[in-house]
């Protein structure tokens, strides 16, 4: 099958030996060992950076950490960035993308969605990957309040499927956006619960230890509304999911809910903001058959490497990504 027209197609990132594994790439993205490397990088980053709780309209507050540049007589822009489903401002991948960022002259935004991190006890709704309204309300919060000369997002997996979906919407919600940057975001969101559901084991195990550790924490501060007990004995990803949409949101059934949040098909050929979508061929999570079908914009920039996993496209033993330098140069470039 062709690559869809604007796109990169197979370039830039491959490896020999364990690094060309997919998992292997995939599972040291998010690994302790590197978020304990991004923190021996970049000391002190997130405990510098200023805490702030953003109104994003209709009652939502979602919370994120500001960081100021200190290279440049002026800053080149804001950049705000998006972690992906349970991770955190405190992931590896975004410790590591601000810190690059903020050497390259550039303030950061890291956004927390609703019920990731510490921040459960901000809104009474459950999160889950439809709300990009209140993504949008806190792009518009963050423009408003600090006003920067050029503002950029830049977001990983279902951060960077946000990003992409804010983009398609900043015009009319009146936010003027300089570029989108999104690794690995998910396209299809039904083909790739297929994919974690045949993927290895570690995957869906993984996801599902962090769902229903952030379900138990949203039942303790709200046990008048939530009661997740029956819903957490022998969990699989599908039920979870189906219950969540189900009984707490408008959409009824899975199949809906997932089409609510895909980019697929033409949904991304009305982007207008000058956007770098990169993904890995052998990402065991997004079926590169999704990206296949997408017809863009002529300002989309579509990448599409032979190795790299979901997220990971790690250089070297040191943990070093080859993203961090592609995000900085088309970043840099937009700005």
């Amino acid at each position: 099958m062709s690559p869809p027209k604007h796109s990169q197609w197979t370039i830039g990132f491959r490896r020999r030996g364990p690094l060309a594994n997919a998992h292997v790439q995939s599972l040291l993205a998010s690994s302790g060992l590197r978020r304990a490397a991004a923190r021996l990088r970049f000391p002190g980053l997130h405990e510098a950076s200023t805490q702030v709780i953003l109104d994003c309209g209709e009652g939502v507050r979602l919370e994120g950490f500001h960081s100021v540049q200190s290279v440049l007589p002026r800053s080149r822009g804001l950049v705000v960035l998006m972690h992906g489903w349970e991770g955190s401002v405190q992931s590896s991948y975004l410790l590591v993308s601000a810190g690059r960022l903020l050497a390259a002259g550039f303030d950061v935004f890291r956004l927390h969605f609703r019920d990731h991190g510490d921040t459960h006890h901000l809104n009474e709704g459950l999160f889950h990957s439809c709300r990009i309204g209140e993504v949008v309300g806190a792009v518009r919060a963050v423009q408003e309040r600090y006003q920067p000369r050029r503002l950029l997002l830049a977001g990983f997996s279902l951060g960077g499927n946000f990003c992409l979906r804010v983009g398609l919407r900043a015009e009319a919600a009146g936010i003027e956006l300089a570029h989108v940057f999104a690794v690995c975001p998910p396209i299809d969101p039904g083909a790739s619960l297929d994919a974690i559901e045949t993927a290895p084991w570690v995957y869906e195990r993984y996801f599902i230890a962090k769902w229903v550790d952030s379900l138990k924490r949203k039942q303790a501060l709200y046990p008048q509304k939530y009661d997740f007990s029956e819903w957490l004995a022998k969990p699989t990803l599908r039920n979870l999911t189906a219950r969540l949409v189900e009984q707490y949101t408008e959409y009824g059934r899975l199949e809906r809910y997932l089409d609510g949040y895909s980019i697929g098909g033409d949904r991304l050929a009305a982007l207008s903001v000058p956007a770098t979508v990169i993904t890995a061929h052998d990402d065991p999570v997004i079926p590169i058959g999704d990206y296949h079908g997408l017809r863009l914009s002529s300002s989309t920039e579509l990448v599409l490497t032979d190795h790299g996993g979901h997220c990971g496209f790690i250089e070297d033993w040191r943990l070093k990504s080859w993203i961090e330098d592609v995000m900085v140069e088309r970043l840099v470039a937009a700005a």
